[in-house]
């Protein structure tokens, strides 16, 4: 069974970078970050197949973010640049074994969540 588990949340400033990184112990298909902000629904943000690397992004953060995966380490990471305060949110890690072509990764699996916070 897969088992996923986040780090690298943290609160910054609008026009600052972090780097997300999930654990991944299991195989995979694909995987993907997702985030939730209070009050909306949870959205895709970037998915990757993990072979292969097909990548897959939310149009609002095209440009911004990458997610890119390191197999020798069993680790995916996401790496946001130039946030916003609309980038706040819990942001989980996930991975499925189907891939949608519009939205990327479906997922099954969910990791606990580390929390982004972009002040303005």
């Amino acid at each position: 069974q897969v088992q996923l588990v986040e780090s690298g949340g943290d609160s910054v400033q609008t026009g600052g970078s972090l780097r997300l990184s999930c654990e991944v112990s299991g195989p995979t298909y694909c995987m993907g970050w997702f985030r939730q902000a209070p009050g909306k629904e949870r959205e895709g943000v970037a998915s990757i197949k993990t072979r292969g690397g097909w990548t897959a992004y939310a149009d609002s953060v095209k440009g911004r973010f990458t997610i890119s995966q390191d197999n020798l380490r069993n680790t995916m990471t996401l790496q946001m640049e130039t946030l916003k305060p609309e980038d706040t949110a819990m942001y989980y890690c996930a991975a499925g074994n189907k891939w949608n072509t519009r939205r990327g990764c479906d997922p099954n699996t969910w990791g606990q969540g580390t929390q982004v916070t972009v002040s303005s």
